[in-house]
């Protein structure tokens, strides 16, 4: 992976203005992490602890998620690379709207081409349905190792959803980040 386009990735970013969420973000969340690993987590979009940082995931959720992955894939943030759909927040942290997802689409087709992952971990309904381009659910589609781009994705809860959700959910995020782990040991 280049640096250099990453962080002129990064740059242009920063810079965008093609929709309304440019004007009610306090930041561009850019995305954050190493590479070396293989793995990339992809949420929805910033939340309000985000949106203030400029780092994905770093509120509860992110905390959880943080927990799960060290638990699971001994991995730590440096290791691996985490991005969202949309790089702005939503208002009120609504799910991003299809424009707005369509106007990040290309940040984020460039970080994973750039990063290159083997595994990327789609964190609930909104990244997942993005990449795999369907309506279905995250209840359906998670528990399964799904092809998208020649690049494998194993789909999961949103960290948030777990912490409302309780122990059985975070259960359930434990096999598919241990699925993830299978897939990276291989590779």
């Amino acid at each position: 992976m280049s640096s250099t386009e990453l962080a002129e990735l990064r740059r242009e970013a920063l810079a965008c203005v093609s929709c309304a969420l440019s004007e009610t973000r306090t930041t561009v969340v850019f995305g954050a992490g190493g590479t070396s690993s293989g793995l990339m987590v992809v949420g929805e979009g910033p939340g309000r602890d985000e949106d203030l940082s400029g780092e994905p995931f770093v509120g509860r959720s992110g905390q959880l998620l943080d927990r799960l992955i060290v638990e699971e894939l001994g991995l730590t943030r440096r290791d691996f690379y985490i991005a969202n759909v949309v790089k702005c927040r939503p208002p009120g942290n609504r799910d991003p709207l299809p424009g707005e997802i369509a106007a990040c689409a290309t940040f984020l087709d460039r970080q994973v081409s750039l990063v290159d992952p083997a595994v990327v971990v789609t964190l609930g309904n909104v990244a997942t349905r993005v990449l795999l381009g369907t309506d279905d659910g995250i209840t359906k589609l998670r528990g399964r190792t799904h092809e998208w781009n020649g690049r494998l994705v194993v789909p999961t809860f949103h960290p948030a959803y777990a912490l409302r959700g309780g122990g059985a959910v975070v259960a359930q995020m434990r096999a598919d980040l241990v699925r993830a782990k299978r897939i990276l040991e291989r590779r």
